[in-house]
């Protein structure tokens, strides 16, 4: 019986013991839960480095945006059948000379010195009738039976196209003596010559200050043609080479400056090409049979020989 009476001294040592062994397992049952909870916050689900191919996403789109949102003004000109398109940069390559380049048939745009495939597509359009290249805009010209509004995305989608991917819009290869594609000259027909007299400097200083930059601004640009006996030869391109006030433009605007600067000139006229002069003398013949047509009342001919907009090339 002694032996199974505990002492005084082991049962404190045992209510000693007891809370000892009650609170741990309140600690390991926290610690559990703890490390049951810290899967769920810390998996490596969760944290998956996604932000690294989400910025590659977001990268690829701005860039094709970039290049689809470039601004092409456009500008309407004297001329209902031309629209001038301001690209905001730089058109023909600085290492051509001329300021301006003119295709006014599918031929043009293949032949040397300046093939140029841009316009060649710009002319395969429907209703599109020529192309001009000035030093930083585009004019195109239609004809009048094909509204702008069947024309315009087109044109505007080209023209974005190539100024957007570097294309080349110009090529230059070789041409041959006397071989001329495109309506432009190899040296700017308005630059000083020192072999020019003195009238002659004039005229080419009056042209370039105060004619080119309106007409250029109407989508065209101006050719010095020579000066014979007092008549100052002239040939008007791109927007104003079809309007209908060119005629106005060289006799109540430019030759009356003219003649108030310098006493020399007496006049201006327009040198027409050799395919323009057959057009017109088709035209004065059809003008002539509608007014037999009509009888003696009719209105005269306002084409052709004798007439205003006629100049001996």
């Amino acid at each position: 019986m002694a032996s199974n009476v505990l002492t005084r001294s082991a049962v404190r040592s045992l209510s000693c013991a007891a809370p000892s062994l009650r609170w741990t397992a309140p600690r390991i049952a926290t610690r559990c839960l703890h490390q049951q909870s810290s899967p769920i916050t810390a998996s490596r689900l969760q944290h998956r480095p996604t932000a690294q191919p989400w910025i590659q996403r977001v990268a690829v789109p701005s860039t094709a945006i970039a290049r689809r949102t470039m601004f092409i003004q456009t500008e309407p000109t004297p001329n209902a059948d031309a629209l001038k398109f301001n690209p905001n940069q730089r058109v023909l390559p600085e290492s051509i000379s001329s300021p301006f380049l003119e295709y006014l048939n599918p031929r043009s745009t293949l032949a040397p010195p300046h093939p140029s495939p841009l316009a060649a597509q710009l002319l395969n359009i429907d209703g599109v009738t020529s192309v001009f290249f000035g030093l930083d805009y585009i004019t195109v010209t239609k004809d009048s039976g094909t509204p702008w509004s069947h024309v315009k995305p087109e044109v505007f989608a080209l023209i974005n196209e190539y100024m957007t991917s570097g294309q080349p819009i110009i090529n230059t290869i070789a041409a041959k003596a006397g071989e001329q594609g495109q309506g432009g000259q190899e040296a700017d027909s308005l630059a000083y010559d020192e072999n020019d007299d003195e009238v002659i400097g004039m005229i080419k200083e009056l042209l370039e200050t105060r004619v080119r930059p309106a007409i250029q601004e109407d989508g065209g640009d101006i050719e010095f043609r020579g000066f014979t006996d007092g008549q100052v030869l002239l040939k008007l391109r791109g927007a104003c080479r079809t309007c209908d006030s060119s005629t106005v433009t060289l006799k109540t605007g430019i030759e009356q400056m003219l003649m108030h600067y310098i006493e020399e000139v007496k006049g201006v006229q327009q040198v027409l090409d050799q395919e323009e002069e057959i057009a017109l003398k088709e035209f004065a013949k059809f003008e002539e049979k509608l007014r037999l047509q009509k009888g003696p009342n009719a209105a005269k001919a306002t084409v052709g020989k004798g007439s205003l907009d006629y100049a001996q090339g």
